[in-house]
């Protein structure tokens, strides 16, 4: 006989919407905790508490799902960049206010974080390509400020602009795997510090004279 005694009870019925974003929930915890190879639909349907033909309907497969997951990450990390970016007119505090999002990010949706920076599927050119957009679509976002306010030419304003997404993601999840003693606050303040020194170095162009 099979034991039920630890079976999860069958959802009710949802919108299709809803439905479909409980089951990304749900991926979410099984590939942070597993791995995107070790994890199984099984699984997934368990614990969402559905049965598989109905998690199948939404998702054809395990690459897909994660496809979807990943997606949907990506998404949240490139809007979070042009929101801080629209936030304020002041560049010194726009800068502050990316960095900021990266520490957030880290700290907040930690798990989500772990799928678009430390997938253990990378080399699928699917996934790959979703994690290279998290850096180019948000190093796009900033060089175009970075462009209007320093009249630099398009290739070198996408250069300092990918220079800063990967001093803001890269020293917020050194701060987080590492578990610093140093707050998030105290941490925001530094690294926007050393980004403002940086880029606030290349200033406005002149105003042409009127006369």
């Amino acid at each position: 006989m099979t034991d039920t005694s630890t079976a999860r009870p069958r959802s009710g019925r949802l919108p299709r919407s809803a439905r479909k974003a409980q089951l990304l929930e749900v991926a979410l915890e099984v590939f942070v905790e597993q791995g995107y190879h070790a994890a199984s639909m099984d699984e997934i349907a368990e614990r969402a508490g559905v049965s598989k033909p109905v998690l199948y309907q939404h998702f054809p497969g395990k690459l897909d799902l994660y496809l979807a997951l990943l997606e949907s990450s990506c998404d949240t990390v490139v809007a979070g960049v042009r929101e801080a970016l629209a936030s304020t007119t002041d560049n010194r505090r726009r800068v502050r206010a990316t960095i900021e999002l990266w520490y957030d990010y880290v700290a907040g949706q930690g798990a989500a974080f772990r799928l678009v920076f430390e997938s253990d599927l990378t080399n699928d050119p699917a996934v790959r390509a979703q994690l290279d957009r998290v850096t180019a679509e948000s190093a796009a976002a900033i060089a175009e400020v970075i462009g209007e306010d320093t009249g630099l030419a398009e290739d070198a304003a996408h250069l300092l602009a990918v220079g800063l997404v990967g001093l803001g993601h890269v020293s917020a999840r050194n701060w987080l795997d590492t578990r610093s003693s140093v707050s998030r606050e105290d941490a925001v303040q530094l690294i926007a510090g050393l980004a403002w020194r940086g880029i606030g170095g290349f200033p406005k162009p002149s105003s042409p004279d009127p006369t």
